[in-house]
């Protein structure tokens, strides 16, 4: 949202820096578009949601999702074992739609976007939505996460959680287990890891 909403504040006489673009990671598109407000954007909150997300969309239908290393390869892993999947993001349903379209058949099972929802992370409905879809209890479930939203989303839910942080950093939380990257590692690892992690949290609790 770095370009797409400085172009879009500029439009109105205001200014919008890469930090205030690292602000909105993780939040629900209704709040990134009360940040645009705020910065002087004078059109109603779901004008501006639908305005980024045709460029998202654009963007993505031109040259594709923009994957970070090893994301691709886990997801295989996960559809050939048999594991359902599910994208859980505030971003709207379109703009995910369009994400699971690039990727083989099958290996999106289900998507629970912000427009889906009453409460956006970090409140944990998004995720158990997700699960019950699915068809699993949330403890089996892994969630992969990169921001502090949305983690402390996955962890309330109950799913083994980890992180690992993109374009802003994660704090701690109880519970949360950390990776730096996606690259060389497996989903089994990852389920361990945040098991792990949620085990050590309910001792120490």
């Amino acid at each position: 949202m770095d370009r797409r909403g400085a172009g879009l504040v500029a439009s109105y006489g205001g200014v919008w820096t890469h930090e205030d673009a690292l602000t909105l990671v993780g939040n629900p598109l209704l709040v990134s578009a009360a940040s645009l407000q705020a910065r002087g954007v004078d059109l109603a909150a779901e004008e501006i949601a639908a305005w980024l997300i045709d460029r998202v969309n654009t963007q993505v239908l031109a040259s594709g999702p923009t994957w970070r290393p090893g994301a691709l390869e886990l997801l295989a892993q996960a559809r050939e074992a048999g594991i359902p999947q599910a994208i859980v993001t505030m971003s709207y349903r379109v703009q995910a739609q369009a994400v699971a379209d690039a990727l083989p058949a099958g290996t999106i099972q289900t998507i629970v976007s912000g427009d889906m929802v009453e409460r956006g992370k970090p409140d944990p409905e998004a995720y158990l939505t997700a699960a019950a879809a699915l068809g699993v209890d949330p403890r089996d479930a892994l969630a992969i996460e990169d921001s502090a939203t949305g983690a402390r989303a996955a962890l309330d839910s109950g799913a083994a959680t980890v992180t690992c942080p993109n374009v802003v950093p994660v704090p701690e939380l109880p519970g949360l287990g950390r990776i730096a990257s996606l690259a060389s590692t497996s989903i089994e690892a990852l389920f361990a890891l945040g098991r792990e992690a949620r085990v050590r949290a309910e001792v120490a609790s």
